[in-house]
Parts: C-alpha cells; structure tokens; sequence
C-alpha cells in the first residue's frame, strides 16, 4: 500500500477489519475497535487545530502570504474533513455490514493486525519524538 494518507486510511480499515472479525472470539476486540476510532477522529482534530495554529503565528509575524496560507488552511481543513468523513462513515456502519465493505479480498492475520498497529502507533507524536525524551 502507498499514497501517503490514503495509506494510512487503509490500514486504519485494515485493522479494524481486523478488529471486526474477531469480536466473536474476544469481546474486548469491540472496545478496541471503539476505542481505536475514537482515537483516530481525536487525532485529526489535534493535528488540525496545531496547523491553523501555527500557520497564524507565521501569518502574524510575516504578514505578506496571506493568500498562500488562506489556501494551505483550505487544504488542511479539507484534509482533515475527508480524515473525518472516512471515520464517520465508519462509525455508521453496522458491525456486521462492516466486514462486508473490505477493501481487499485479502484477510489481516494476527501478525499483521500487530504490525499495522505499530506503524500506525510509530506516526503518533509521542513515539517520534521518544528519541528525544529518551535523551533528556
């Protein structure tokens, strides 16, 4: 899988793929999946709020691309809308239709469920920047 956020985006629905076809033989699995989601929607939100943030205390303290970070905050909020409706979407859908929607035919296997979750869980804030608090 490549393609930047829709990479991401498709191994949020992998694991929860995942996550859904194995609620029969865990129950926990459904908070999981909750949880997971609930997360994800969080994130999104954060992430925006920083980047319109950060682009008005550039915009305050330089003052000439105005227009250019009208556009870049266009963009980031579009992102973060389509992040939004792909979890929406998601958080609609009925358990059991869920696994019906599979982007692929291929199934995710415990090893990989736990892969994609350390990728997934090596893009947050606080893993890349462990390095750092690690040293301090």
């Amino acid at each position: 899988v490549s393609g930047g956020e829709d990479e991401i985006q498709q191994l949020q629905k992998a694991l929860l793929d995942y996550l859904d076809e194995n609620t029969e033989t865990d129950a926990s699995l459904v908070f999981s999946r909750k949880f997971y989601i609930a997360q994800w929607f969080r994130d999104t939100t954060m992430e925006t709020e920083k980047a319109i943030k950060s682009q008005k205390d550039e915009d305050s303290s330089e003052g000439t691309h105005h227009a250019k970070d009208v556009e870049t905050t266009g963009q980031i909020m579009h992102r973060a809308e389509s992040r939004k409706k792909f979890l929406r979407s998601i958080i609609k859908t009925a358990p059991s239709q869920f696994s019906t929607l599979k982007m692929n035919s291929d199934t995710v296997d415990y090893e990989d469920a736990c892969l994609i979750v350390r990728y997934l869980a090596s893009m947050r804030p606080f893993a890349q920047s462990f390095d750092i608090y690690l040293t301090q």
